[in-house]
């Protein structure tokens, strides 16, 4: 998720389950969140994961919003929803979508042929004219580029501005060198792979913005240190209309005032078939609504949403949201809303959004309720002996919109493309030094780039906080029974098609947030 998402333990502020056991969990038969977690399997939500994994090998091997993979993608979920007696429906939405019409970096060497680099421009960046720019490389004095006082003493006037990711966010990094007289600005990675980056719906950047792999940065930094380097940049697009929907289901049973709401993105990355992103998480909802449609008893409705456009830009889940807020009374009735993005990292993380800030301060306002919700999922953890870490409540996933209206919000994360650390290591095994999702946004996100053993946590943790809250949210926010209420119709059950506009990228880049969705800046 687009950023620093995973958490960083360092010493004095590492944040594991004490493994002490709780009187639920001693007891793991039965009516009870326990019990209902021992029936979510690894192996019951591998088998979705593989359907997945077909589905997108079936239709040009992906899962991208508006894409046959997608609509297979949903008809699946559909077609298992229904046969396990859930109603569904399908929540459209409209939205601009970014169609790249150019994506050229092409290096001039003083002899040879020229050398074709492989480029990514960045979600609303502007274009370049048609045709190019081409100027030589300017750099900043610190790579980074994040400051006025970097570019002092550097001639950028008309140049294309070199600079390496890291420290602030790419909007700054492209404002600054436009500041500073560049006529574009190309962004090289700080870790293996292209860089697939964004500016930010509404930024002011009047400048082109593009990313590529550290290697093809570190190629041109050479080649600058010893002499002008000329660079003919061409990145440009345009937008069109584009729709897609949600897929929404709910249980029969449970108060209708009371609404446990999870989620989890259903479409994938145009590169590839989206297993770990985000496969996983739909996977392990879907397991678990199957489930506890056997339930024979739930105090609170639960509903289910697998989202749309979610890797444009979170424009399903926004949709859905502000749907529901021009409606009277709809918001009011969600008591707390989970979220499920990446639940099987192959070099993983057991990650809880930090909705109670006691490792990282949120960026915005967190709502009431969200600490108890967060604590659902750490005292499960704890009372099986499970270590896990905080990971950024930072508003850069489908929970985005929710926290954003005043809903109580935490979920889970097994990490990205942030670096796994030693301590890391320590609490979950794997590999430091690399990359929680070496895959992340890539063709190899595929079957092979799941943990299992990290889907089966998450899964189980994602069943036990589901029929806990399904029972009672008095801790969040003070509503507890009684059950079901046979005979009164339940309000707001269709939303209606969302005609709201947003503009998208064509080409997925992560997970996002405004002026900042990648997921390590």
């Amino acid at each position: 998720m687009r950023r620093t998402v995973a958490g960083l333990v360092i010493a004095g502020a590492m944040t594991v389950g004490a493994g002490v056991a709780s009187p639920v969990a001693a007891h793991p038969q039965g009516d009870s969140p326990a019990g209902f977690a021992s029936k979510v399997t690894a192996k019951g939500v591998m088998r979705h994961v593989q359907q997945f994994q077909k589905i997108a090998d079936q239709n040009g091997g992906n899962r991208a919003a508006t894409t046959p993979g997608y609509e297979a993608s949903a008809q699946y979920v559909e077609k298992t929803l229904k046969k396990a007696g859930y109603t569904t429906e399908r929540d459209y939405f409209t939205f601009e979508r970014e169609i790249l019409d150019a994506q050229t970096l092409t290096l001039a060497p003083p002899s040879g042929d020229p050398v074709s680099i492989e480029v990514d421009q960045m979600a609303y960046s502007a274009s370049t004219p048609e045709g190019g720019i081409t100027a030589d490389v300017a750099s900043p004095t610190d790579t980074l580029g994040c400051t006025p006082e970097a570019w002092d003493g550097v001639d950028a006037t008309g140049k294309i501005a070199l600079i390496s990711r890291g420290e602030c966010s790419f909007t700054i990094k492209a404002a600054t060198a436009e500041a500073a007289g560049a006529a574009a600005a190309v962004i090289y990675n700080n870790t293996d792979g292209l860089l697939n980056g964004t500016l930010g719906e509404g930024n002011t950047v009047g400048i082109a913005a593009a990313g590529i792999s550290l290697a093809d940065g570190q190629v041109l930094v050479a080649a600058a240190a010893s002499g002008p380097v000329s660079l003919t940049l061409d990145v440009r697009s345009h937008v069109e209309a584009s729709e897609s929907f949600n897929v929404i289901a709910e249980t029969a049973k449970g108060r209708d005032d009371n609404v446990v709401m999870l989620g989890a993105h259903l479409d994938g990355v145009e590169d590839g078939p989206g297993i770990n992103d985000n496969a996983s998480g739909s996977a392990a909802l879907l397991e678990v609504a199957v489930k506890l449609a056997d339930a024979k008893k739930i105090n609170n409705t639960v509903r289910f949403a697998w989202w749309g456009a979610e890797e444009l830009g979170l424009i399903g889940s926004s949709r859905y949201v502000a749907d529901l807020a021009a409606q009277e009374g709809e918001l009011d009735r969600i008591a707390t809303y989970l979220n499920f993005d990446m639940i099987g990292s192959p070099n993983y993380i057991i990650g809880v959004y930090d909705a109670d800030q006691s490792t990282y301060e949120a960026p915005v306002e967190v709502p009431e309720g969200s600490a108890a919700t967060e604590k659902v999922f750490t005292d499960y953890f704890d009372s099986i002996g499970q270590p896990w870490v905080d990971t950024e409540f930072s508003g850069r996933s489908d929970y985005q919109a929710f926290i954003l209206n005043g809903i109580p919000a935490s979920g889970l994360f097994t990490g990205a493309d942030d670096v796994k650390t030693e301590e890391e290591v320590a609490l979950f095994g794997g590999t430091a030094g690399i990359t929680h999702d070496p895959n992340y946004h890539s063709p190899a996100d595929d079957l092979s780039n799941i943990n299992v053993e990290a889907l089966g946590i998450m899964s189980k943790a994602v069943a036990f906080a589901t029929y806990s809250l399904a029972q009672d949210t008095s801790a969040i926010n003070g509503v507890s029974g009684p059950g079901d209420q046979p005979g009164k119709p339940k309000p707001g059950k269709g939303h209606g098609k969302g005609h709201g506009h947003g503009k998208g990228h064509g080409h997925g880049h992560g997970h996002g947030a405004p002026g900042h969705w990648d997921k390590a800046a």
